[in-house]
């Protein structure tokens, strides 16, 4: 890959890195499993780079399968030790707010397609076409 276009896939990861940890956040519902995701998507978009018209559309469908599919590995229905620890670091609990509880208890209440979609649509700002892109259906659906 030519330097250009390297230095251009690094300013775009930087660019999308938070909305693609947060995109595979809420569609796994666990941290490690996401930042998985998110790093096996990145592995396989490197080599795509330059002949992708919408990369960002391309990685977040990525990112969304991969989570996905990490949520399904048989290695990850077992308890592992850091089920026990939480997700992210809290400084202050009083700061997390009983509004915020409900409204990630919900989104885990929901199947994971259309928690993508409620993610991508409304958390990433998503327009309907390319929410629909990213989870490869059509507009209606």
């Amino acid at each position: 890959m030519k330097a250009e276009d390297e230095q251009a896939f690094r300013e775009f990861v930087t660019s999308q890195m938070a909305s693609l940890r947060k995109l595979a956040y809420m569609t796994c519902g666990d941290w490690h499993a996401a930042e998985d995701a998110v790093a096996n998507a990145l592995v396989k978009l490197y080599p795509r780079w330059r002949k992708l018209e919408r990369p960002d559309l391309y990685v977040k469908t990525m990112v969304y399968r991969a989570a996905i599919d990490e949520t399904r590995r048989p290695w990850r229905r077992e308890r592992s030790v850091g089920d026990a620890m939480p997700d992210a670091a809290v400084r202050d609990t009083a700061a997390v707010t009983d509004e915020r509880m409900r409204l990630r208890a919900a989104l885990e209440a929901v199947p994971a397609g259309q928690r993508a979609a409620v993610v991508l649509r409304h958390y990433l700002d998503l327009s309907l076409e390319d929410t629909a892109a990213v989870l490869d259906c059509t507009v209606g659906t």
